[in-house]
Order: structure tokens, then C-alpha cells, then sequence
């Protein structure tokens, strides 16, 4: 979606984002002017040839009368990055039923989205409520490769809905109260193709066999939003609270296989998260200064269930259904933001913005491991900071605007606390849990992107 503060560094708490306010919560579409028709291709580099992506998004945003609503699309063209590719045929019974083929270079993946608005504005009382549903088809997952050790090649094939109930009441002194709802059901399937080698004692050579992994993915969210704004004493002050919750059940998790540590079978599990937060923004005449402090505390429970009867170290049995290993995860998370634009006009249709800004992802967590069968608990505490630096670039002239948009994303700070870790998405928000055994390490790698988005009302 288009965005003015994430060049920022992404305040939001106290910045108003005209463009991407109503995506990330339906009612504010009711602050929509007329209609609007925007573009916003985009494009990101992994650094180390380890993948990139090609985005075109392209939409409507209108509003008549009390009704106001939206259209938005997105094609996307995901480069997986470097990998393997096999030097002659091997047997691999399914690969050819399932689009496995190791002695080609890895294609480009192409997911799909789509979102679609509705809300309606309550004349005299300030109060908007509006509603979305959005869809993703997902044939490729940055990154999905790094969890599987010794695979040759990933293929992801599923999907996520994303359903959004949202209510904004105004005040004339400029105080807001936004409120909303989330639903989110996450499900993807990966076949990951391995080589077997195996010893061929008559002819004494080496023989390969291609073996396919089905590994389900599944997750389900329901989040609650609550958001105010009001303007303080002194000219051109804002401060922004927030208060969110995250209740998120695991009804299936891959078993992942990461580089030098032994795989866990993992089953059902659940989380709860939460963040806190605060923003303060200072507009003086063209200039806005913007900053968030978010709290992010988070407890997730894991476990794997045995299929079968399973022999303990002590002589008992765990029987069919009982947990075999549970995981848990505290972790204490926060989020900084600051950043500046500013604006130079030239008349009233006509103006530049500058925009700069730097975010900062702390990640700290610790995990209490117990495994029932070998009769043993171990502890781990991992910790790092992701440093994203942000700029941008707006021009407004008479019947239309252009946006810039551009970010580094990395890696800059890695603490090796333990032997334990959770793999989640870039940036948080991801679905991806995996207690594993076996030493951390993390290198420093950056993600670079950038965006174009043009608006033009349509009348």
C-alpha cells in the first residue's frame, strides 16, 4: 500500500498517513475526499544474491455522499535467490506431478492480493465505521529455504484472509478514538525436495534419490485495536496512545530442519501479544517531528503430540496424544520511531516534501524447553536489534502527486545468549515459530526497498 510516514521511519501513533491510514483501518476511510485512483509499484534486494521481489499495486479510494470504499490488487513477482541446481537427472517419483524440478534455475513465484473496503460516515456525530476483507495467494515465501537444511528446492502454495471491522469517532478540537477488529487465518503447504545419497557397493558410487516433505502450516489470529489522539496545550502538539492485543492459535507448525541443529517435531500451539505505546509529533509550519515508543510483550506455548505410544527415560509410556516436548516463549519486545518532513509549497496546488526517519526493532526473548521423554529442561535467551533507516521524496502539482519511498532494513546488533531461537518475519507480524536445538548464529544481511506511488483524483 502507498504510505507518507513510513518514509518516516514509520511514526504513526501521532502523524496522520493519508494514504495508508485507510488500509490499515477501514473507518478512517471516512476522512476520504472525492475518489482516488493510485499506483504504487515497488521493489526490494536482498543482499548476497538471496532473492528480490517486483511489486505492482494499483487501486481506488472514493467517497459519495456518506459512503466511502475502496479497490486495491497487487501482482508480485518473488525471486527466490541462489540455489541449488542438480547436474543430471535423478529419480524423484512426484516431482514431476508436483512442479519440483532441481535441474532448473529456481523460477520466479508470483503471489497475488486483493483488498476490498466499505464504510459509511454518521453526519453530525463524527463517528465513521468501515469494514475490509483481504486475500493473498502465496506460491513464494522469502526466505522459506533457510529453513530447511539440505533441501533442493521449496515449493509454497497457500493463502491468507484478513477480515477488518473498524469504528472512529471525531472530535472538533481534533481528538480521535479509533477501535479495531482483526481476524486472520494464515495456511500454507510446503513440498521440500531433498536428495538421499546413497552407496551403490557393486558399482561403488555415489546414487541420489530425490524424497519429498509435506509440511502444513497454520495459523489463526484475532486482534483488538484501540487508538487515541488528542492535541495538547501549545501550538501544533499530538500525542497517540495505543493499546493491541493478539490472540493467535498454532493448529499446525512445520518441522523445520535449520543448519546444525537437530529438528523437533512440532503440533498444535498458542500465543498471546500485546503492545503498548506512545507518540509525540510537533507540527510548525511545514515542518512535522514525529516520534513512537511501542512495548511489545509476548508469550507463545508449543509442544508436539506423540502419534503412538513413546517409551521415557524414567520407564513410563506417553501415550497417544500426550506432549513429547513443550516450548515456552517469553519474549520483551519494543519498537522506536522518530522522523521529520518537510514541506515547501509553492502556491496552494503546488509543494515538495522531504521525509527522513530511523526505526529500531529490539527483539529479547528467553525459552523454557521441557522434553518429556529424555526427562530434561533446558533454558536459552536470545536477543538482536534491527536498525531501519528511512527516506523519502513527495512532489503535488495540480491533479496529481508522486511518491517516493525508500528503506534498509538489516541486522546490526546479535546477542548469543543460549542455543535456542525463534524465527519470526522481518519487521515482526510473522506466523513462523521454531524452538530448535543447536547454536544461533545470525549474520548481518540487508533488505533494500523502494517505492513509487502516484495518485491522481478522478474527480
Amino acid at each position: 500500500f502507498p504510505s507518507l510516514t513510513l518514509g518516516m521511519g514509520g511514526v504513526s501513533l501521532a502523524v496522520e498517513d493519508s494514504l495508508l491510514d485507510p488500509f490499515s483501518n477501514p473507518a478512517k476511510g471516512g476522512r476520504i475526499g472525492g475518489a482516488r485512483f493510485f499506483v504504487a509499484p515497488g521493489v526490494y534486494r536482498v543482499e548476497r544474491g538471496a532473492g528480490a521481489a517486483r511489486t505492482l499495486p494499483f487501486g481506488i479510494v472514493a467517497r459519495s455522499g456518506t459512503w466511502f470504499g475502496g479497490l486495491a490488487v497487487a501482482m508480485q513477482g518473488l525471486d527466490m535467490g541462489e540455489r541449488f541446481e542438480a547436474e543430471r537427472v535423478f529419480p524423484c517419483p512426484g516431482c514431476p506431478g508436483r512442479g519440483l524440478d532441481p535441474t532448473r534455475p529456481d523460477r520466479t513465484h508470483g503471489n497475488r492480493y486483493a483488498l476490498a473496503m466499505l464504510g459509511n460516515v454518521f453526519p453530525g456525530t463524527g463517528v465513521s465505521i468501515g469494514g475490509s476483507v483481504s486475500w493473498a495467494g502465496l506460491n513464494g515465501i522469502q526466505g522459506v529455504d533457510q529453513l530447511y537444511l539440505g533441501s533442493v528446492r521449496i515449493k509454497p502454495d497457500g493463502h491468507a484472509l484478513d477480515l477488518r471491522i473498524g469504528a472512529l469517532k471525531q472530535w472538533g478540537e481534533g481528538r480521535a478514538l479509533t477501535a479495531l477488529l482483526v481476524h486472520n487465518r494464515f495456511g500454507v503447504t510446503h513440498d521440500v525436495l531433498f536428495l538421499d545419497q546413497t552407496w551403490d557397493t557393486t558399482a561403488r558410487v555415489l546414487n541420489q534419490r530425490g524424497r519429498i516433505e509435506e509440511n502444513v502450516e497454520r495459523s489463526r489470529t484475532w486482534g483488538l485495536h484501540l487508538e487515541y489522539v488528542y492535541p495538547l496545550e501549545g501550538r501544533g502538539w499530538r500525542l497517540g496512545w495505543i493499546a493491541t492485543t493478539n490472540l493467535k492459535s498454532h493448529p499446525k507448525i512445520p518441522t523445520y530442519v535449520i543448519p546444525d541443529i537437530q529438528s523437533i517435531p512440532r503440533d498444535p500451539g498458542h500465543s498471546e501479544a500485546f503492545n503498548l505505546g506512545v507518540g509525540l509529533s510537533k507540527t510548525s509550519g511545514g515542518l512535522t517531528l514525529g516520534g513512537d515508543l511501542i512495548y511489545e510483550p509476548i508469550w507463545s506455548h508449543t509442544w508436539a503430540d506423540s502419534d503412538q505410544p513413546v517409551g521415557t527415560v524414567a520407564g513410563g509410556t506417553i501415550l497417544p496424544g500426550g506432549k513429547t516436548v513443550e516450548n515456552w516463549f517469553r519474549f520483551s519486545n519494543a519498537v522506536v520511531r522518530m522522523g521529520l518532513a518537510h514541506e515547501f509549497r509553492d502556491g496552494e496546488s503546488r509543494a515538495a516534501t522531504i521525509r527522513l526517519g530511523l526505526s529500531a526493532h529490539s527483539i529479547n526473548y528467553s525459552l523454557a524447553q521441557q522434553d518429556h521423554v529424555q526427562a530434561t529442561t533446558r533454558g536459552a535467551h536470545q536477543g538482536w536489534v534491527e536498525w531501519t533507516p528511512t527516506w523519502g521524496l513527495s512532489f503535488r502539482f495540480p491533479g496529481w502527486e508522486v511518491h517516493y519511498r525508500g528503506s534498509v532494513t538489516g541486522t546490526e546488533i546479535v546477542r548469543l545468549g543460549g542455543d535456542d531461537v525463534t524465527i519470526t518475519e522481518p519487521g515482526g507480524g510473522g506466523n513462523i515459530l521454531a524452538p530448535i536445538n543447536g547454536p544461533l548464529i545470525i549474520g548481518a544481511l540487508r533488505v533494500v526497498t523502494h517505492q513509487i506511488s502516484i495518485a491522481v483524483p478522478i474527480r
